[in-house]
């Protein structure tokens, strides 16, 4: 798997482009599944799993690797699938979400592809490892799954989505009380973790699911009252989105003369060394790092009360 990542002058040319790499696996049987490139530091053959006391069931066990313990998730499990049993020729995507390093146990690694949002879709609806996805696209003729890993995380370790009390107490939205909080992210779990960690702001709050959706809602808001921030104080994206990215919303919206002036905070996952020169690069106001109640309740607020230029 050496030099299976691509260098951040290469990765980040994507940015802006609606483009993105996803790097192809398997957990057992032939299904393949994706999950961005940006997220993965590194790909490397099963390494000896240390059993602790009190993991969770998903967790496997523990992995040292270059002096840090990461625990091991078996995806297959944390989906509603079978244990992955053939550990010598497993693999684990070394990947950072939320702040913090996690071990994903897959069965096979297969390569880097390089395709287009708005090829990436809305996952279809139903129950079961249905409910475990956020979207999905199609590789040579086959469906390729993405994975809600925001979910699949919550479930081992749930977030704590509550603004403490004394954070809150210093919101203030004076002023402010006829705007709406505009929150664009396809991870249910994610929208519902932003939508209570923002109700501490008191104000109210619209959802979309990508993209796409948030752009065309944003159009029809600004077509209504001729400037966005006469209705919208702040939009909070998500970056990965089916059909369209939050870079390339962020871009479309500083291009669009009736909503460029809209403040755009790039709330994300993606917590890698790449997100300042591309938040700087496609015009986004500030990025915060999944997933923190009270610093993007901060920021959010602050964005709220600085008057747009």
């Amino acid at each position: 798997m050496s030099g299976i990542l691509d260098s951040v002058n290469q990765r980040t040319q994507l940015v802006g482009q609606n483009r993105l790499e996803l790097l192809l696996f398997r957990l057992n049987g032939r299904q393949r599944f994706g999950i961005n490139v940006f997220k993965v530091r590194e790909v490397l053959q099963c390494p000896p799993l240390t059993s602790m006391p009190k993991l969770n069931s998903l967790v496997r066990g523990v992995a040292h690797i270059r002096g840090q313990t990461i625990s091991v998730i078996d995806l297959s499990m944390a989906t509603g699938g079978k244990r992955i049993e053939d550990l010598s020729n497993a693999f684990i995507v070394i990947a950072e979400y939320n702040r913090s390093v996690q071990g994903f146990l897959v069965g096979a690694v297969e390569r880097i592809i390089n395709t287009n949002w708005d090829a990436i879709m809305p996952p279809p609806q139903g129950t079961g490892r249905a409910s475990y996805l956020t979207a999905v696209t199609e590789v040579e003729n086959e469906l390729i799954e993405i994975l809600d890993v925001e979910k699949i995380l919550n479930e081992i370790s749930p977030l704590n989505a509550e603004v403490s009390a004394d954070v809150a107490e210093g919101l203030t939205t004076e002023g402010k009380e006829d705007k709406i909080i505009f929150i664009a992210d396809d991870s249910a779990v994610a929208r519902n973790q932003v939508k209570k960690a923002l109700t501490s702001l008191g104000l109210e709050i619209e959802l979309a699911k990508n993209g796409l959706e948030a752009l065309n809602r944003l159009k029809e808001i600004a077509e209504e009252y001729g400037d966005i921030t006469k209705r919208i104080g702040v939009l909070v994206s998500d970056i990965e989105m089916p059909e369209m990215d939050g870079y390339t919303l962020t871009a479309e919206i500083k291009n669009t003369p009736e909503l460029q002036k809209l403040h755009v905070v790039l709330h994300t996952s993606l917590s890698g060394v790449f997100n300042q020169a591309m938040v700087q690069k496609v015009g986004a106001d500030d990025f915060i790092a999944k997933f923190h109640p009270d610093e993007l309740a901060t920021a959010v607020q602050k964005w709220l009360m600085t008057d747009c230029e």
